[in-house]
């Protein structure tokens, strides 16, 4: 088995769209080598300045490893490469292409994984000869903030390279968590969407407004999840109360099998969010830009705040001062 240091480990980022581009951040932040794919030419113009300036935000520029990019797979030098992460459109059969070049263009040893939140691995595998080293490995945005990253096994994934690929992703300053069955939603977005059914039925039911659901789970049990899970909760506040709410609460809980009404009307009325200007709220130019900026601005303090718990990123022993040179 082949190191699980990404320091001087050479990587392949297949999409320099938004998600793409802050993978390239993550995977260079832990020392790799990193080469960023995309034909678009525009895209391949702002990635370099883009990830230059997070690393350099984060304090991270100076021991990250050199990243370059180019337009076509075809361009990549694949020598010792380990690791393949797809990032391209949400389109099923677009990730079954890509997989199928791969398996013939990338190092027989290389991991294939995909950045897919909705596709399970096993289908974009379908019919390749080495699904077995084929996972998923899911980020969330914006990836080189949020330090969550599922690893997930495809039904022929190799368990092996699962851990390989979790140990990998520590050593990036992530926080990996191992996925062992690939339901759809894996598992951070199965227990997101939970709470989300719920939240969305509230509103439906006319009990709360968009604003209070918001305001009841970032400043109520949302914020206490900075400090712990829910199976830790239960620790701290006794199993015995939570399993007796439950007993009370779960008959009640939404079951519905369907979107809440309140989407569905806001897709019908192409009302969709910060991408058209208006979805529960109105997002003007102006606002949408200070939102992501507050947005971006509260998650670097949550990272400050759990900086004791996340993952450490060891520097090279030789490292020498930083070039500002990410090409």
């Amino acid at each position: 088995m082949k190191t699980s240091s990404p320091r001087n480990a050479r990587t392949v980022v297949v999409g320099g769209g938004t998600m793409g581009a802050d993978v390239a951040v993550v995977l260079a932040r832990g020392g790799a080598h990193v080469t960023v794919v995309d034909p678009h030419t525009d895209r391949r113009n702002r990635l370099l300045p883009h990830i230059a300036q997070e690393l350099a935000t984060a304090g991270q520029a100076a021991h990250a490893g050199p990243v370059q990019v180019c337009a076509a797979l075809q361009e990549v030098d694949w020598t010792g490469v380990v690791l393949v992460v797809e990032c391209i459109t949400e389109q099923l059969a677009a990730k079954q292409q890509l997989f199928a070049e791969l398996e013939a263009i990338a190092p027989a040893n290389a991991v294939l994984a995909s950045n897919s939140s909705g596709f399970p691995i096993s289908a974009i595998a379908q019919g390749l000869s080495t699904a077995q080293r084929m996972l998923g490995l899911h980020f969330f945005m914006p990836a080189h903030l949020v330090p969550l990253v599922e690893v997930v096994l495809g039904e022929r994934s190799d368990p092996a390279l699962g851990t390989w690929l979790h140990a990998f992703m520590r050593g990036c300053g992530s926080v990996p968590v191992l996925v062992k069955k690939d339901k759809p939603g894996f598992l951070a977005n199965r227990m997101q969407h939970a709470l989300s059914r719920e939240a969305f039925a509230l509103i439906d039911e006319g009990i709360a407004s968009p604003e209070d659901v918001d305001a009841a789970v970032r400043f109520g049990f949302g914020f206490r999840f900075l400090a712990a899970g829910p199976v830790l909760q239960r620790d701290h506040a006794g199993i015995e109360v939570h399993t007796a709410a439950a007993a009370t609460m779960y008959p009640t809980l939404s079951n519905t099998d369907v979107p809440a009404q309140a989407l569905r009307d806001k897709v019908a009325q192409g009302q969709l969010g910060m991408k058209t200007g208006k979805g529960f709220f109105d997002w003007p130019e102006d606002r949408k830009r200070a939102e992501r900026e507050r947005y971006d601005t509260l998650l670097r303090q949550g990272l400050a705040l759990l900086a004791s718990e996340l993952p450490t990123i060891e520097p090279p022993a030789d490292a020498a001062p930083d070039t500002g040179d990410r090409s």
